[in-house]
């Protein structure tokens, strides 16, 4: 009778590779909860603004950073410059980051905006909703989501801060939780704010973290 020969423990399964995607809102500027300035160019940081891109500089310290992303407007490129110091990385523009493009209300102060009938379909609608001559909040969303896809697969495994605004990480954060367009503006994200979003091969993605503005990063990892 011959013996069995005994089988070697089977490996436990690898764990799906992952990619921390990290986005960053630009900080404060003049008109910040005045205006919706859009892609107007020449809209600079506030001091407040300087010292919140500061902040997130600091904040990062500790992660093993594998590349540096802005949407082209000024205000994310002046954000993103002392992350790029600290990490010894240059900012790359990414337009797919780029602000929405408000089309004609580009400049329009929010008071006047609010009472508009159009607004409300703004706040509670928003899928349906295109600006004059301008993007609809589905190709906004649909450009940044696409934009992080192609930053998830050249950083494979990295880390990669991504410095945008307001409305295209809230659309980038309800995509990966989710939540259905429409409710999108029940997200905040604060000027300097990071929010943290996990990508695995054959997973949903994870949302580690939103609208985060205090506590250090060093504890994330892709």
């Amino acid at each position: 009778m011959t013996a069995a020969t005994p089988t070697a423990p089977s490996a436990p399964p690898s764990k799906p590779e992952s990619t921390l995607l990290l986005l960053v809102r630009h900080g404060e500027t003049p008109t910040t909860g005045k205006v919706l300035p859009g892609r107007a160019p020449g809209l600079h940081l506030s001091e407040r603004g300087r010292a919140q891109a500061e902040r997130v500089a600091e904040r990062l310290a500790g992660l093993p950073v594998d590349a540096v992303y802005s949407s082209p407007l000024e205000r994310t490129c002046e954000t993103a410059e002392p992350t790029a110091a600290g990490t010894g990385l240059e900012v790359r523009e990414e337009a797919g980051l780029i602000e929405c493009d408000f089309g004609e209300w580009t400049g329009a102060a929010l008071t006047e905006l609010a009472g508009l009938p159009e607004w409300q379909t703004v706040q509670h609608s928003p899928s349906a909703f295109r600006f004059p001559n301008g993007e609809s909040f589905t190709q906004m969303q649909t450009r940044i989501v696409g934009s992080l896809e192609v930053l998830r697969a050249a950083h494979a495994g990295g880390i990669v801060v991504c410095f945008s605004h307001a409305d295209p990480i809230k659309a980038a954060v309800a995509h990966a939780l989710g939540t259905p367009l429409d409710l999108f503006q029940r997200i905040v994200i604060s000027p300097g704010s990071v929010s943290a979003i996990s990508y695995s091969d054959g997973q949903a993605p994870a949302v580690l973290m939103v609208n985060s503005t205090s506590e250090p990063l060093s504890g994330l990892r892709a």
